[in-house]
């Protein structure tokens, strides 16, 4: 029978009821009193050097309060980076300044000159149309390999060149690669893109500053997945505002998928245009400042080649990859293809040589960042597309050369640093070939062929690490931020529960989930816990969500944060029961004495907590408040075994999904039904890169798909009902609950596998077809079949 609460439970997600009934609170729902409104004024090029800005007409337009220029940051610091790469030469990546408007140069289209700050949002924008701007345009750079050319046009002059950094992973092991791969049995190569994606959740980014003249005070109200990261950042490397003078506050956030981790120009804007004017500043994203604002992601060229002996065994793996930096180095951007892509390119198997090389390039475009699996999809494709040639140019079953390859005893240390704790790759395949249905694929195959269409399968092994940790070791490696998690949990007098977590929620079900691990643990209905998240004010420093961390990271700090509740709680049990402290026992919601009927009911435990009439108060404080922090030992490593079959209509080369199957290991479960949502979102996002997805740019730094009109977005229609499962996990051997993320998994495993699986469908028709790169869109899939 499933459980009906506690670990392993599906409870509904109570936040819905508010998000479906309309009740919910998100950034564009507050209003302060006295707001003004501003408009940013973006450039409409590439590249292009500031002449002159004349905002006087605009200025004596009705409405307008005040018209920012960059001249008014010039002063004050640029948006930081928070990610600092050494390349393989042992010198630091480029980094050059992001100011928060556009001063000297702008640099993409899309970045801010102008920020206008007017009664309404109409008169602002009416006024950005009297600005006069004298922009001298320059040649841009878009092309990340012509980018680096001798003589080529530079992102930032003061740089030399456009090139960030050369890192090289793991540098001492490349003379080896390269001689395994000379002396290999069979070497086969595949050159592909990562393709650009814009993230586009949901709710678009939003933002409100307000500045309290009584107290000195700002508040900034955000969009965002990290506030505390936020407060850090913007106060005291971009704005000078000591952290307690600044609170930031992101409540209901309707979607995020990594976009929303970075502190943006406009949050700094809204902030000290706030302060600067002395009352509130809203600004809202437009759907096509998105597109030209929010930090894009993947954007890689990559050449990967894999060496096997003459049995078939992996040797070595060596890659190749431009990585596409955009503009300025947002916030995690440098660590993206490299300490996230290069440490996963050992993927399920035990090559005993990786070598990854990445030269970081600027370029006059979008900001790249981390995005749904930042760096581990790219390494999972570049991976898994490669083996899967390498099985038909051996002639072998690509599940079986898996297979042959598999890491088989944990924990496994791997030639990229990480070390995988647990995991039974087989088990996940063969739970994958019994749901899959592989031996009725043959008809399946058929059936289609009746109808004019070639059918395909494709599939993927992959693993993630994810729940990036620990600090000291990611510190070592350019983080500039700590990576623990944090929690307070504060036991009312009633025994009701509030938890004041680091994490952030912005769709991950947190309110739901988390009642659940701390009902499991007490013995409690989950409806007295409560969970507080997204402002600085009454939260204790955290990283945020992201990484697929929440219940990793976030998760024990509750648990260690709570048994140092039951701790002090079974403390003041012993004396309402006159017993030994060692003697008493928690279970269902009550304390008891072993051996004994003596027993005493949470809720008066908690009430003597705060009515101290009955235990020495020079041994035991009143309250039962506890904060905990928890840093990892480990990253998590998920992994999982998909198939895809897709349906080819070679007439027109349209690709349709037909059935798509999962087996994912997530170690223990919290909340069966939302990781089965996880794991859908998920592969809507993958398939959408595999078929649909692209941001283009032309040879003028021009953004070809700025809307949807121009940028394709899956919809229900394009994908099949999705067979998922996640009951073979092995649990993490590091965390006290036993979990791996499971965030990003379906967005890591399903673009190789839908990948995999047109190339199976064209070779099955007689194409001589063994790659074509993601969006895999009609008109591609048809110009490679007629060669």
């Amino acid at each position: 029978m499933p459980k009906d609460s506690g670990i392993g439970a599906s409870p509904k997600r109570r936040e819905d009821i508010r998000f479906l009934t309309g009740v919910g609170n998100y950034t564009d729902d507050i209003n302060r009193p006295g707001q003004a409104y501003m408009h940013v004024l973006r450039s409409d090029m590439a590249h292009a050097r500031i002449k002159n800005i004349d905002t006087s007409a605009a200025m004596a337009m009705s409405g307008v309060i005040h018209i920012f220029t960059g001249d008014d940051f010039e002063a004050i610091g640029g948006i930081p980076c928070g990610w600092q790469v050494t390349d393989r030469f042992g010198e630091a990546m480029k980094e050059p300044k992001h100011p928060v408007l556009a001063h000297g140069k702008v640099r993409h289209v899309g970045d801010p000159i102008c920020a206008i700050v007017a009664e309404t949002l109409a008169e602002a924008r009416d006024a950005a149309e009297a600005i006069e701007l004298d922009l001298e345009e320059l040649p841009a750079v878009v092309n990340m390999a012509a980018a680096l050319e001798s003589g080529s046009a530079t992102v930032h002059d003061e740089l030399g060149d456009n090139l960030c950094y050369d890192w090289g992973f793991v540098e001492e092991n490349k003379e080896a690669v390269d001689e395994a791969i000379k002396n290999a049995a069979h070497v086969t190569t595949v050159e592909l893109i990562n393709n650009r994606l814009v993230p586009n959740p949901m709710e678009t980014r939003v933002a409100i500053g307000e500045y309290d003249r009584a107290g000195d005070m700002s508040t900034l109200y955000t969009t965002s997945q990290n506030p505390h990261v936020i407060r850090l950042l913007m106060g005291a490397f971009v704005l000078g505002i000591p952290e307690h003078k600044l609170r930031v506050v992101a409540p209901d956030v309707g979607g995020g998928f990594g976009s929303k981790i970075y502190h943006y120009a406009e949050e700094a804007l809204c902030t000290f245009a706030a302060k600067t004017l002395k009352r509130p500043v809203k600004w809202v994203s437009t759907r096509t400042e998105a597109f030209m604002s929010d930090a894009h992601a993947r954007d890689h060229v990559t050449k990967i080649e894999l060496a096997l002996d003459a049995d078939n065994n992996f040797t070595a793996v060596r890659t190749n990859t431009l990585a596409n930096m955009g503009a300025y180095l947002s916030t995690f951007a440098p660590s993206i293809p490299t300490w996230l892509h290069g440490t996963l390119m050992a993927g399920n198997y035990k090559t005993p040589l990786v070598y990854v090389n990445v030269r970081a390039v600027f370029t006059n475009t979008v900001p790249v960042d981390a995005y749904r699996g930042a760096g581990r999809p790219e390494a999972t494709y570049q991976l898994e597309r490669v083996i899967d040639k390498a099985a038909r140019e051996l002639g072998v079953d690509p599940f079986e050369l898996r297979r042959q390859n598999f890491v088989t005893e944990f924990p496994y240390q791997t030639p990229v640093a990480v070390e995988y704790d647990s995991g039974d790759f087989n088990r996940l395949v063969d739970k994958l070939e019994a749901s899959a249905d592989f031996g009725g694929f043959a008809a399946r195959r058929a059936e289609s062929e009746k109808k004019g269409l070639l059918r395909g399968l494709g599939v993927n092994c992959f693993i993630e690490a994810c729940g990036i940790a620990p600090s000291n070791l990611v510190g070592q490696l350019g983080a500039r931020a700590g990576l623990y998690e944090s929690a307070t949990v504060r036991v009312n007098a009633t025994g009701g529960i509030v938890v004041m977590t680091g994490s952030h929620s912005h769709g991950q079900g947190h309110e739901t989930v988390f009642p659940q691990v701390i009902s499991e643990m007490i013995g409690i209905d989950e409806s007295m816990v409560e969970i507080v998240h997204g402002d600085t004010a009454n939260t204790p420093m955290g990283m945020g969500t992201y990484g697929s961390r929440s219940i990793a990271v976030g998760g024990p700090a509750m648990v260690r944060a709570t048994e140092k509740i039951i701790n002090k709680a079974k403390k003041i049990a012993a004396h309402l029961m006159e017993a030994a402290e060692t003697d008493v026992e928690l279970k269902d919601g009550a304390f008891s004495v072993a051996g004994t009927d003596k027993s005493v009911a949470w809720g008066d435990v908690t009430l003597a907590a705060y009515v101290p009439h009955n235990y020495p108060l020079e041994d035991i404080e009143p309250g039962l408040e506890e904060t905990a922090f928890y840093d990892p030992a480990n990253f998590t490593y998920p992994a999982g075994a998909y198939a895809c079959e897709v349906e080819v209509d070679p007439e027109t080369g349209k690709v349709t999904i037909a059935k798509f199957t999962t087996a994912d290991d997530f170690g223990n479960v919290v909340n069966p039904m939302i990781v089965e949502g996880q794991v859908h979102g998920g592969l809507t996002q993958g398939i959408g890169q595999a078929l649909m997805e692209n941001a283009a740019y032309d040879e003028n730094g021009q953004l070809l798909s700025a809307s949807y009109m121009d940028y394709a977005m899956p919809r229900a229609a394009d994908v099949p009902n999705f067979t998922v499962d996640h009951s073979n996990g092995t649990p993490c051997t590091h965390n006290p609950l036993g979990v791996k993320g499971c965030g990003e998994a379906g967005a890591i495993g399903s673009t190789p596998t839908v990948v995999n699986a047109v190339i199976d469908a064209l070779q099955s028709g007689g194409h001589k077809v063994d790659h074509v790169d993601m969006p895999v869109s009609p008109s591609r899939v048809w110009a490679a079949m007629q060669g």
